[in-house]
This record gives structure tokens, sequence and C-alpha cells, in this order.
């Protein structure tokens, strides 16, 4: 029996995702959830999609209610939420773990099967995202515990941006200071764009080295990226998740000196600005809701502030379509993904509303119905496609781990 299986963990700090997917024929057999680890009110929600050699009772949607100490119990209590549909870690089908790291630095630019060394270089590149790696390294360490047999296969959100141009990734700063406290642009949702640029030319039917696109990951968090042939070229987020499009809760772009501003006038400690421009800026700070559909709700109901805020969040990904379109030259798509891309038609609407000379057009009709399917909205006269592509960033990172363990 060839193993195919590849369990995909993203830790977060009180949290697991999982999805464990048959890579035979690229089917979901289980997901799930475990929050609020280390409260008295943990949750953990499994679900069995397909598979598995348990009987159907012990299948569907379960959920459990209770204290779940650390990371360690949280995937314990997930091996036995899978051991109980017949699709346990100790599985002979299951080929590697794939782990979703956020950030890579300059030296992870491809997915990495994990041992000692890269774990501890993992560990280095925590001061880089301080929120998000010390997370996946618990993660890494529990499931190396757990199943030390298997390949732990790191799958890096930096990675896919590290094709970058020099001249795109660096900040015009003393390059001896950028280079002592590794400062540049790293990009983040690299497996989101990975998959949606990808997925948006198998929709055109044409070769990915052919299609040149602009991806807009647009959720809580928002990144825009400029791939050519499959290859990103330039990206939206740089040394941190802070940068680029008005987010949910983050500023986005701002001119540094706001910073210092409120360090030298306002007396803001260096915590204070970090907690006011990642969460409590952007939509959130703009009007008080950092949910789009609330957002939109209130704007259309009149309210002066989401209005506001909506105008602002859509006038950013207007300037990133137009720079973007220059730096690639020839746009053959701009493909709206995750949350609110995905489901947002107002927002799709409003960034492409006076982009004729761009070659963008919509199909307002086709653009106002919701799928879950890869589709096309635009005119059928528009010169450049605009998709609406689900993202599906559990497969790529099952999809980069298996590529690697079985080559």
């Amino acid at each position: 029996m060839t193993a195919s299986r590849v369990l995909v963990l993203n830790s977060g700090s009180s949290s697991v995702k999982y999805q464990l997917l048959d890579m035979a024929d690229r089917s979901r057999l289980a997901s799930g959830l475990v929050e609020r680890i280390g409260e008295e009110t943990s949750r953990l929600v499994h679900e069995r999609i397909s598979g598995g050699t348990a009987p159907d009772a012990a299948g569907g949607r379960r959920e459990q209610v209770g204290p779940i100490a650390d990371h360690g119990a949280a995937l314990k209590a997930v091996a036995a939420e899978l051991a109980a549909d017949g699709m346990g870690l100790d599985s002979p089908e299951l080929a590697a773990v794939g782990h979703r790291v956020v950030h890579g630095g300059t030296r992870f630019t491809r997915p990495t099967v994990v041992d000692d060394e890269v774990l501890a270089e993992i560990r280095n590149l925590i001061p880089l995202a301080p929120l998000h790696n010390p997370a996946n390294v618990t993660g890494i360490e529990v499931a190396r515990a757990l199943r030390a047999d298997v390949p732990q296969v790191a799958v890096f959100d930096t990675a896919f941006h590290s094709t970058m141009p020099e001249y795109a990734a660096r900040y015009a700063i003393d390059a001896a200071t950028a280079d002592a406290y590794s400062i540049r642009r790293y990009g983040f949702h690299g497996t989101s764009h990975a998959y949606v640029s990808r997925a948006t030319a198998e929709l055109l039917g044409r070769p990915v080295e052919d299609v040149n696109v602009i991806v807009l990951h647009l959720g809580n968090g928002a990144s825009a990226s400029a791939v050519r042939g499959g290859v990103c070229v330039e990206t939206s987020m740089g040394l941190t998740p802070l940068e680029g499009l008005v987010m949910g809760t983050r500023s986005g772009d701002l001119d540094p000196a706001v910073v210092l501003h409120l360090a030298r006038v306002g007396g803001f400690s260096v915590d204070e600005i970090d907690s006011l421009l990642n969460k409590k800026s952007g939509l959130l700070g703009m009007c008080g809701d950092n949910d789009m559909r609330e957002v939109l709700r209130r704007a259309g109901e009149g309210d002066e502030a989401a209005s506001l805020a909506f105008a602002a969040y859509v006038h950013r990904l207007k300037k990133y379509i137009g720079a973007y379109s220059a730096v690639l030259g020839r746009v053959d798509a701009v493909t709206f993904t995750a949350g609110v891309g995905e489901n947002a038609h107002q927002v799709r609407a409003a960034a492409l509303d006076g982009l004729a000379e761009l070659g963008l057009a919509l199909d307002l009709e086709a653009n106002a119905v919701r799928s879950g399917e890869p589709r096309l909205v635009s005119a059928e006269y528009a010169r450049v496609a605009v998709a609406v592509v689900p993202t599906d960033e559990e497969l790529e990172i099952a999809t980069q781990a298996y590529a690697l363990v079985t080559r």
C-alpha cells in the first residue's frame, strides 16, 4: 500500500486547524478545529468527510467542549478523533504532516522537511513573526513526538514571494542596517497566492507560464500580488503583514513618520503603537466594525463612518490594481479570493469601477451570483478576465508536502 495521506496542521497561538487529505485523488477525509486552547471552555469540532474504516456512527460532525491544556493535548485529541474514524495517526497510509509556518525569512524559500537544525532556524525567525512562529514551532514539536517516523514538512507563507526581484524586496534604507536586522519585504499569504494564481490559469485554460495575474486575497487580513507566469514579482505585505491594503484591523500602508509622531507627541509606547496599527486600525479603526458584511450593511443605510471606511478600502485596492498593472505590463486576469474577495460582490464591483482603460469590466449579473466554484465574472468584451477563485491553502500545503516526500 502506497502512503498517500497528508495531515495539514495550522497551529495558532490558541488554536489548531487541521485537515486530512488523500493525495491519490486530492480528496478531503476529515477536517476540524481546536480553539480556546488553555481555557476551561476549549472546543474541538471534528468532521469526517469521507473514507475511513470506522462505522458510520463514528463519523459525521462531532463536537466536544472542555479544558484542553496545551497544544500537546490538542493534537492528541485530534489524533483520537481521527482514530475514531479509522484514520488515526498510526496509519501506514500517512505519508507526511504538512505544517503552515508563517515566516521563513530568506533561508526557507521552498517546502522543507523538518529536522533539528531546521526547527532551530524556525525558532530563530521568531522575532520576525512573534505572534505566529512560536505556535507553528509548537505544532511541529508535538507532531514529531506523536509520529516521529513520518516526515514533518514546513510550508512557509513567505516562500512564494521569495522570487521578488531584489529591487522590489528591498526597502530604501541604509543597507548595513537592513542586513543586520533582516529588514526587507517578505510578503505573506503565499500558499493562497500560489494556489489561486495557478487555479486562475487553469480556469482560463492556459499554461500557468503564459498567464500574468493580479491576485487579491481579501479576508480580515488582505494582500495583493503580481504574478508573472506563475512567479511572484511583487506583493503588498512587507516585513510584517501590516503593510499594504486596508484590512479588518490593520492600517496597511502608512507614512512611517506617523509612528514617530505618536511616540514623540502622543507619548505612545512601542507596544501601544503596535496594538493600534495591528489591532485597532483598518476598517475597525475607521468605523468600529472589521466585518465587511457589517460595514456594507451600515454603509447601505447611510452610515457616514462605514461609507468612508468602505471608500478607503476600495481606494487602496484600486491603487494596487493600477500599480501592479504597470509592474506586469500585460495583465491577463485579476482574481479575487478569500472571505471578502469570494463573497462580497460589492467590493469587486467598487474596486473595478472606472478601470475600463485597464481593460477591466464586470458582468454585473454574473458578479452578483454566489458560488463556491471558480468562475469568471468579467464582461465578454473585457480585455482582462476577472475571476473569483476560492482559495484552498490546506490543499496547497498538502500538495507541496506530498510532492516533497514522494519525489
